[in-house]
């Protein structure tokens, strides 16, 4: 499913733009600062943002940069002013995948939005990440630690991929709950995620990579860096 991340400060906007991307398959998520989208960036799932560059804790700029620096695969569209003609400058040249400038046309916009979808897909369809002796196809649902194949159920999936699209980085219990879970059951053991996060790392042999972060979560680890 895609994940559409919309940043924009201003309520009415937001849900103007989420209702007008909305889409099936297509999962819409909106924040009105920098704080609350850092904190959606860390689940690893997001297919694309839009990002208005003035927001009230910052610049969209800045989270632009680290975007592009830590999840360069991740198309982002800015929203800016007329006038701001030399932040559309700064914002290409840290990397943004597109702009447009306010007001604009929906229709145009959803083509936008649609068009970077369409090459992160070409670019990025079936693509298997390979670290060190793990080969991981999230696609196919096909995974193997050297030439044996590992059977992971579909709950130890979504760990993985979250782990292993935010390597090097500390996930939070609480996201993972979050991210993991989402069929819409009020309450989740909190035993859950310690008893899958140990399976997972006994079938892939992962002790190594999978590191806990007391009090905090989990990550998987970078080696030789």
């Amino acid at each position: 499913m895609e994940q559409l991340l919309i940043i924009e400060d201003d309520k009415g906007l937001n849900q103007g733009l989420s209702k007008a991307l909305k889409a099936d398959n297509r999962q819409i998520i909106s924040c009105q600062d920098l704080k609350t989208a850092r904190d959606q960036l860390l689940c690893g799932e997001v297919s694309l943002v839009l990002l208005d560059i003035n927001l009230p804790d910052g610049s969209g700029l800045d989270l632009l940069q680290e975007i592009k620096t830590n999840m360069p695969n991740i198309p982002v569209i800015l929203l800016t002013a007329n006038d701001t003609d030399m932040d559309i400058v700064n914002g290409l040249e840290l990397g943004a995948d597109d702009y447009i400038t306010k007001p604009f046309s929906l229709s145009v916009l959803r083509a936008r939005v649609n068009t970077q979808l369409r090459k992160k897909t070409i670019i990025h369809k079936n693509t298997p990440i390979h670290i060190d002796h793990f080969c991981f196809d999230f696609e196919l649902m096909i995974f193997y630690v050297g030439d044996t194949k590992i059977e992971l159920s579909k709950t130890e999936q979504k760990l993985l991929h979250l782990l292993i699209k935010n390597r090097g980085r500390t996930m939070p219990r609480n996201i993972l709950v979050d991210r993991i879970w989402t069929d819409g059951a009020e309450y989740v053991d909190e035993n859950a995620l310690s008893v899958t996060m140990k399976r997972l790392r006994d079938k892939l042999g992962a002790q190594e990579y999978i590191k806990t972060v007391y009090g905090i979560g989990y990550s998987w680890v970078i080696k030789d860096e």
